[in-house]
């Protein structure tokens, strides 16, 4: 292998040849892991070399140890950790460390290389020389060697391993000698101490025991507020982001800091010509306001469980409010009609800061943001009255609603005036604040007299530009949810204007089919505001909601007819959207009529298995399976007559392992449809079964997969009944199979959440199954399947790792074999005291749900039930 030729080709913009690179690559680590770490980290190291060429042996290098897969992660950790030569592992990490002061890319490539060695060597007490190294190359290094130096340390501080972020705790004091070395005004390299706070940044967290410290914290925080006055704006919005991020870790610890430096430098940094200086000073206060947030609710929870452990609050968003506000407020105003709407520049930020102040000191910002919408309202710079109108819908949501309903009430004729203003910019601003006061003040808006005039500037701002189409939207989809009556009601607020709305909806999406700018954008928000109204829509106006339906049938086959018009990939893109709303607005009619959409299923159907036909690998068939799925719960039996033509495409749907979202779909829609035909879904069940089955074998398939099909096992079980003995003995070969899947002590949070996933699909399927024999002539199998069921149990039981829905699937496995062997034929596993003490805590833990407790009850009472027979015709040990 021409390893050169090999690592230049990983960098090919062709994805043929970069692929195939890529598996050049990973077959030499397969073959020879050493001599692979070898050859790459000469490469890395050779100063002859091409940068871009060093470059790619560092990432391929990293990329050898760096696996999202817990279990191939350990895998490759170990073979480094035990097989690989302990002299090419010094060879790898000497010349790693030697790239240091190379030029950017390769020196930067390094420090990934040995951060993610340092990931596996730490936590095992190995390497132990790396830090002081560190700490020695930023105190007396060369330039580039201290800056690499302290990249590494960034890198290695910023990984998410458990065991390294523990290990890291015992080199905290190594770790902050080399940031605040690197970080003082004593040092004349701005690009050194630039680096230097970034790697403070990420090692905040781990220096816990020297903030403890007050002379260490007094020095940290010296260093770091002397960076806000660096005449380098990297370093100073360096500084500020340390700030941020200690503010957020040490709150607790900030009271004299704020009273004598923090509150001066914040604001100063605010008013900064520098847009980041200023953005991260603004996102101080922000962090502020989200801790102060998250301590009042953490108090307030403690208190209701009768704590007295109360976190300290010393209200600083309250304190330096009018220090702080007024400067926020005259930020708002740094827009330009340029700007894009997805850019996060000043006046985002502010407005960001200023939201959150509501939500932190409620009712007291009110004052402080009236004066100056009052100034700014009229005034003839637009970009001050489009700081006045923001400011006014930042605060809907924290002030007491007695404060702010008169004012929404007298401000609603001035915004909707608002929306014909010169300005576009303004126009969208005012339409987002209208969104605000319906998503949050909702009930100020007075439907008689504010709400036709409120509804037509919207859909006027709607029609008039696109770039209005998103404010104006939220707007509507905000009054459609939150103007709904209950359930059952004939009418609510919005009917009376629900025909009007439903025209101009439709008016504005055909209207949006032309080639104009951002007409995508508005067709695909107004086709969203529909899919609203009609989700929402009380019963006057369902007929209206029905008539709906072959206009959204007709645009979606003139759909597939415009498909032989593409000629470009903007064009498929456009159309696939296009589609996608379509077929969108359709399911949220089915949802809604429910059981009356049966006069319209065939055609419904038809259009189904027509873009099915068309559509191919786009987005399209996930939401057509969607609408399947809600036609099959609207018809239940009645779907059977759309089995044969529709089976086809559900049995391609499982297949495809390589569509993760479509095979999870058709799994769900297997349970639809048995729950909807019972037994007449028998037929079927042999494909359904052959496929998952397959799915669960495969590599290919995802874990989050796993679960839902070993709970569509028990849907179909419970559903054929004694005809799902068939399939009994392998589907009971993998449910004990799966129970043995235990939590490991080194495994991720996300392991353990699939863990509790996967136990709750076996209940599921167990439950299933018990419901399909019990009652009937067949129920003596379950005998020979008692053992794994109550060893299944006792693993629930034993792990502290289990969740509401698991142990509620538990209790149900508990009754329904009771009742099933009621003479007492299984009474010894039911004595168990293990299965009585997991009922016992299902049963008293307070924040189940009342389903949950009824379940543990019912379990309760088995057991109770079965303890007092005096034999069994099973031995249960």
């Amino acid at each position: 292998m021409d390893v050169n030729q090999v690592l230049t080709n990983t960098l090919s913009p062709d994805a043929a040849t970069r692929g195939n690179a890529e598996q050049q690559l990973q077959q030499a680590a397969q073959q020879n892991f050493s001599e692979y770490l070898s050859v790459l980290s000469r490469e890395l190291a050779n100063e002859n070399a091409d940068p871009s060429i060093r470059q790619a042996a560092g990432l391929a290098l990293k990329n050898a140890f760096t696996y999202r897969d817990v279990a191939r992660l350990r895998e490759v950790q170990a073979r480094w950790l035990q097989t690989v030569d302990p002299n090419i592992k010094k060879q790898v990490k000497e010349l790693a460390l030697q790239t240091f002061n190379s030029p950017s890319m390769a020196s930067s490539s390094a420090a990934q290389l040995v951060a993610t060695i340092a990931a596996i060597e730490l936590p095992r007490n190995e390497w132990p020389e790396l830090m002081p190294l560190l700490v020695n190359n930023v105190g007396s290094g060369p330039e580039r060697t201290k800056m690499s130096s302290l990249t590494t340390i960034g890198f290695i501080c910023e990984s998410e391993d458990a065991d390294l972020r523990e290990a890291l705790v015992m080199h905290s004091n190594a770790i902050l000698t080399a940031v605040v070395q690197g970080a003082r005004k004593e040092e004349s390299n701005q690009d050194v101490r630039n680096a230097a706070l970034a790697a403070l940044s990420d090692a905040t967290e781990f220096i816990r025991s020297n903030f403890e410290n007050e002379g260490e914290r007094n020095y940290i925080m010296q260093v770091v507020c002397e960076a806000t006055q660096s005449e380098d704006p990297r370093v100073q919005a360096g500084a500020f982001g340390c700030l941020n991020r200690i503010m957020g870790i040490y709150y607790d610890k900030m009271r004299f800091y704020m009273e004598k430096a923090l509150f001066g430098l914040t604001i100063a940094g605010m008013k900064s010509e520098e847009e980041d200086v200023a953005k991260l000073a603004i996102e101080f206060w922000c962090t502020v306001c989200e801790e102060e947030i998250s301590i009042e609710d953490d108090n307030t929870q403690a208190q209701q469980e009768g704590s007295n452990e109360l976190r300290p609050y010393f209200n600083f968003a309250r304190v330096a409010a009018r220090e702080v506000i007024p400067h926020v407020l005259d930020l708002m105003s740094k827009v330009e009609e340029d700007d894009a709407d997805d850019e996060y520049n000043v006046a985002r930020a502010a407005y960001q800061c200023l939201q959150l102040y509501a939500q932190t000191i409620g009712s007291e910002l009110v004052p402080m943001v009236l004066q100056f919408v009052e100034a700014n309202l009229r005034a003839e710079d637009w970009r001050k009255r489009d700081a006045a109108v923001a400011s006014f819908g930042a605060i809907m949501d924290g002030p007491e609603t007695k404060v702010l309903d008169p004012l929404v009430k007298q401000a609603l004729p001035v915004l909707i005036g608002m929306m014909q203003d010169p300005s576009l910019q303004v126009r969208d601003s005012a339409a987002y604040a209208l969104s605000r006061i319906c998503d949050y003040c909702y009930e100020s808006i007075d439907t008689s007299a504010h709400l036709q005039p409120l509804m037509q500037a919207l859909f006027q701002g709607l029609m008039s530009n696109p770039k209005m189409a998103s404010s104006c939207c939220l707007a509507l989809l905000n009054l459609a949810e939150r103007l709904v009556s209950e359930d059952g009601s004939d009418t609510n607020p919005l009917t009376p204007h629900f025909k009007d709305s439903v025209t101009a909806l439709l008016q504005v999406t055909e209207k949006a089919d032309s080639k104009e700018d951002g007409a995508n954008q508005v067709r695909t928000a107004a086709y969203e505001v529909l899919g609203g109204f009609i989700t929402n829509a009380a019963n006057q106006s369902l007929g209206m909601v029905n008539d709906l339906t072959g206009v959204i049938i007709d645009r979606l086959s003139q759909s597939l007819s415009q498909a032989k018009d593409v000629v470009s990939i903007e064009d498929k893109l456009n159309l696939e959207e296009k589609q996608i709303s379509l077929s969108s607005v359709l399911l949220t009619i089915v949802q809604r009529l429910e059981q009356h959409i049966a006069g319209q299923s065939d055609h419904i159907m038809q259009i189904c298995i027509e873009m099915l036909n068309a559509t191919g690998n786009t987005a399209v068939p996930e939401v057509i399976f969607q609408i399947v799925s809600g036609l099959c719960n609207a018809l239940n039996g009645d779907f059977l007559k759309y089995m044969e033509s529709f089976v086809p495409y559900l049995n391609a749907a499982l297949r495809n392992q390589e569509a993760p979202d479509m095979c999870s779909l058709g799994i769900g829609l297997v349970s639809d449809i048995v729950r909807a035909l019972e037994d007449k879904a028998q037929p079927f069940c042999d494909q359904f079964m052959n496929d998952l089955l397959n799915n669960l074998r495969s590599d290919k398939i995802t874990n989050q997969l796993k679960p839902p099909i070993l709970e569509t096992f028990g849907d179909i079980a419970s559903n054929i009944g004694p005809a799902f003995e068939t399939y009994l003995t392998v589907v009971a070969q993998v449910l004990t199979q799966a129970s043995q899947v235990t939590v490991a002590n080194d495994v991720s949070y996300d392991m353990i959440d699939y863990i509790v996933s996967l136990r709750s699909g076996i209940a599921d399927a167990w439950d299933g199954i018990i419901v399909a024999f019990k009652g009937t002539q067949r129920v003596n199998l379950l005998q020979g399947y008692a053992q794994p069921i109550f060893q299944f149990l006792q693993t629930v039981a034993a792990d502290v790792n289990h969740n509401e829905g698991l142990l509620r699937a538990c209790m149900g496995i508990v009754g329904d074999l009771g009742e099933a062997f009621p003479d007492g034929q299984l009474a010894d596993f039911f004595r168990a005291e293990w299965l009585t003490k997991l009922i016992k805590e299902t049963r008293s833990t307070r924040e189940f749900s009342n389903r949950t407790i009824t379940a543990a009850r019912w379990a309760r009472e088995t057991v109770k039930r079965q303890s007092a027979h005096q034999g069994n015709l099973m031995n249960a040990s």
